[in-house]
């Protein structure tokens, strides 16, 4: 209702109800950003697909470009389309790309398409050319789909490793509180989550922007209580505040009404 109450106030001050619809998901949206961050960036999907369908053309046209295979399979792989990156990387490791991301990024489509035996095959390939691959990347996609397959004690392993890589990670350790409290280790599963948040709370701001998803898994309770805040916030303002504007500017409609009577 206080959602409501807000549109109208602003069709009423704008004089455009769909202006104002807009400004109102907008404002949601850059709340969300900069807090939550739930909602997906719409400018990044769009540019991202725009950019598939332009490489999907071109290696419908041009099949032996390996790079535009590349960069296309990556795309896949960025939205968990691992069927079609599989398809489209194939044809570069049957022509004898065998460096580090081209195995990395088959290796990781593999897996999620549910060839498990190729993956880990194609995986522990890349760990044996370059074991600290991305900062441990190599080992967070083990822990990943080990956990999805449920390998508890395999995603440990994996897991272990890459936080031993990569100091600051909120999600690895997330992931590897995860693996602990599938191996019934629940003391150790709950060490590991608090030590996920205060690797969050002592990131630079940048690393907690991009960490902060992860951060809130280990913690639900914070999003938990600035959704109440929020909450309450848009309750207040929409029993107090907002009908007192709405009966203000009502009045101010009707004065200015010729037809207003005393």
């Amino acid at each position: 209702m206080s959602k409501y109450l807000l549109w109208f106030v602003l069709a009423r001050a704008t004089g455009s109800p769909i202006a104002s619809a807009i400004g109102l998901m907008l404002f949601y949206w850059a709340i969300d950003r900069y807090t939550l961050g739930v909602l997906p960036d719409p400018f990044r999907i769009v540019g991202t697909l725009r950019r598939q369908w332009r490489l999907e053309a071109h290696v419908k046209h041009v099949p032996h470009d390996r790079k535009a295979r590349t960069e296309l399979g990556e795309i896949y792989l960025r939205r968990k389309k691992y069927a079609l990156a599989v398809e489209v990387l194939r044809p570069n490791l049957e022509a004898g790309d065998d460096d580090i991301a081209s195995v990395f990024d088959m290796g990781v489509a593999c897996l999620g398409a549910g060839h498990s035996t190729q993956g880990e095959k194609l995986l522990a390939h890349a760990l044996e050319m370059q074991p600290d691959f991305r900062v441990g990347e190599i080992h967070l996609a083990l822990g990943r789909f080990r956990l999805e397959r449920g390998d508890f004690a395999g995603a440990r392993q994996a897991l272990e490793a890459l936080v031993h890589l990569r100091k600051g990670s909120v999600e690895g350790r997330l992931l590897l509180s995860r693996a602990l409290l599938g191996l019934k280790d629940d003391g150790a599963a709950a060490l590991m989550r608090d030590q996920a948040w205060d690797e969050y709370v002592h990131a630079p701001r940048f690393q907690r922007r991009r960490e902060r998803r992860w951060a809130w898994r280990a913690r639900p309770s914070r999003p938990l209580m600035y959704a109440a805040a929020l909450l309450l916030a848009l309750f207040l303002m929409g029993r107090y505040v907002l009908p007192s504007l709405a009966s203000q500017n009502s009045e101010t409609y009707g004065q200015d009404d010729p037809y207003y009577g005393p």
